[in-house]
């Protein structure tokens, strides 16, 4: 019983780490994944790299933008870090 007792702490650190930072980092990873295949022609996205643009065409795992008047740049799609669609 006092070796149960023993490892209360250690046992309660543990489940507070994974509702702290394990379960949200995995939902945020899911919720990016989702994301990332549900992209459309037309949507206005940035890049991780902070690169603002409209999709053109997806491929398998890449996308191109258009990041200008006839500037075509390709980026595989997990380089896609949000949609912009319904921002002003």
């Amino acid at each position: 019983m006092e070796s149960i007792v023993g490892f209360a702490p250690i046992i309660l650190m543990f489940v507070a780490m994974w509702f702290i930072l394990i379960r949200p980092a995995k939902k945020r990873q899911q919720e990016t994944q989702n994301m990332q295949s549900s992209l459309q022609r037309g949507d206005k996205v940035i890049t991780i790299g902070g690169l603002h643009g409209v999709i053109d065409a997806i491929e398998d795992t890449a996308v191109t933008l258009v990041i200008a008047d006839n500037v075509r740049v390709k980026f595989d799609r997990q380089a896609i870090g949000r949609v912009v669609n319904d921002q002003v």
